[in-house]
């Protein structure tokens, strides 16, 4: 684990953790877990044996990542927030584990529970104490018990709106497009961009 920090009341006992990761008080990560580069991982978080976690990523304290569950790339795990791997879990008896994967930039509100199974889309966002039962898509904002789509977020964090199928962040400008399959980022010429960056440059 070169050029991060290392508590000293943390145990880690894998070997593939990336570069400049961080394991802070009373953290484990066990062996065969593999996290990446520039991770932030808090007091007294958890990564089970098996369990995948990638670059630049937010731990923050209490959390456990279980073998089956992925965690993608500059994802944010708030406090205390539970993922589970098993539907129907009886102690001592054999299982079948259900895998998890939290995709790409999207947040996981501080007490929110993903119920295995339910993956969470890019850049989407789950609000405090939200229960998830079903898959999230892509930049969908959802909260409550069970949680359900209230509205869409912008890669900046910032919330989209617009009407029809198209989307827009009033903080970054950034666009989208709503259809059928979800919403995803809209394709821009570089024509197009250009002229939109001149009309901001003088504004």
């Amino acid at each position: 684990m070169a050029g991060g920090i290392r508590h000293p009341t943390a145990l880690v006992e894998s070997d593939e953790i990336g570069e400049g990761t961080n394991v802070w008080a009373y953290a484990h990560v066990m062996k065969g877990a593999v996290v990446g580069r520039h991770c932030n991982i808090g007091d007294h978080a958890f990564v089970e044996s098996g369990a995948v976690v990638g670059d630049e990523v937010t731990i923050k304290n209490g959390v456990a990542v279980w073998q089956h569950v992925t965690i993608e790339n500059r994802v944010f795990l708030g406090p205390n927030c539970a993922l589970t791997n098993d539907n129907r879990p009886r102690s001592k008896r054999d299982w079948s584990p259900v895998a998890t994967t939290i995709r790409e930039g999207a947040t996981i509100g501080a007490n929110a529970t993903i119920v295995c199974g339910c993956h969470v889309g890019r850049h989407a966002f789950v609000g405090a104490g939200a229960v998830v039962t079903r898959p999230v898509p892509d930049y969908a904002v959802v909260h409550g018990n069970p949680a359900r789509v209230r509205g869409h977020v912008c890669e900046c964090c910032q919330p989209l709106a617009g009407s029809g199928r198209t989307l827009v962040c009033q903080a970054c400008g950034l666009r989208y497009v709503k259809t059928r399959a979800g919403v995803s980022r809209a394709v821009v010429s570089p024509k197009r961009n250009a002229k939109a960056k001149a009309r901001k440059s003088r504004t």
